[in-house]
């Protein structure tokens, strides 16, 4: 979602040019380096509620990843820059969980996990729609493979279904799994527990029900074509979109104080 940005910058995607765009360019809100910045700057200003040594860790991040910039670039060194944020991020979420209160505070840093990691398999799969279903047979099931460990859902994804790798198989883990914690199904469920525990959360729980319905009557067949994926993840990823707006209008003012409007459960057939 981010090409009309970069490509407004750079004459075409070069690959050192991207992964700088997509890894450390500060001008890009969506990039790794931005989005630690706007992490930091959004702790800082709430140190008296999460714990001090959540700070450090966010603190110490960013500014390794400053000084290590140019190895994000790096051919050499990409891949071992990207599984240290990776890593330092889950030390973060592990130290929330351990030692902060879970309290409505901490809800709300749930709840914007949950959206962020259902976002993120709804997109790639959007992405990646035409590719992945108009793919010979040769290389469709290696294409497919590659999704899973994009989502580091690889592994479990052999635990749960066993077999080969298919696309049908692997939309119907990444979308509708109730155990796998990037599924789709199991970050909206998670986000309507964290719901109900929030103060008037009735019409932030509609959307959410309404999009748990909407996976619940998912069928995929085996013979699904691009248009239809397309469609299926745009309708999911609108759902997505309602549940978040809600949260905005209903907590942070962001939006009409109504109630959100979410579609019909009909619109999915």
């Amino acid at each position: 979602g981010a090409s009309e940005d970069f490509l407004g910058r750079h004459t075409g995607p070069d690959e050192d040019d991207v992964v700088s765009f997509l890894a450390v360019d500060p001008k890009n809100r969506g990039s790794v380096m931005s989005s630690l910045g706007q992490a930091r700057a959004n702790l800082r200003a709430a140190r008296v509620v999460l714990p001090n040594s959540c700070w450090e860790i966010v603190n110490q991040l960013h500014g390794w990843a400053v000084a290590s910039a140019d190895d994000a670039i790096d051919r050499r060194t990409r891949t071992d820059w990207m599984k240290t944020v990776i890593t330092r991020c889950q030390l973060l979420t592990g130290a929330l969980a351990g030692v902060m209160c879970h309290d409505e505070a901490y809800g709300f840093l749930q709840l914007g996990r949950y959206l962020e990691r259902a976002d993120m398999t709804i997109r790639v799969l959007d992405v990646q729609a035409s590719v992945l279903v108009g793919q010979g047979d040769r290389y469709r099931d290696v294409t497919w493979a590659g999704v899973l460990r994009s989502l580091s859902a690889h592994q479990m994804y052999f635990r749960t279904v066993g077999g080969g790798v298919s696309g049908p198989r692997a939309l119907r883990f990444l979308l509708l799994d109730e155990r796998f914690p990037r599924a789709v199904r199991y970050c909206i469920t998670a986000a309507g527990g964290e719901i109900s525990g929030l103060p008037n959360p009735a019409p932030v729980h509609a959307c959410c029900t309404a999009a748990q319905q909407r996976l619940a009557g998912l069928e995929i067949s085996e013979q699904v074509t691009p248009g239809e994926l397309h469609d299926l993840v745009d309708l999911v990823e609108l759902d997505i979109n309602e549940i978040h707006d809600g949260l905005a209008a209903t907590y942070f003012g962001y939006a009409a104080a109504a109630a959100p409007v979410h579609r019909p459960i009909q619109e999915s057939a």
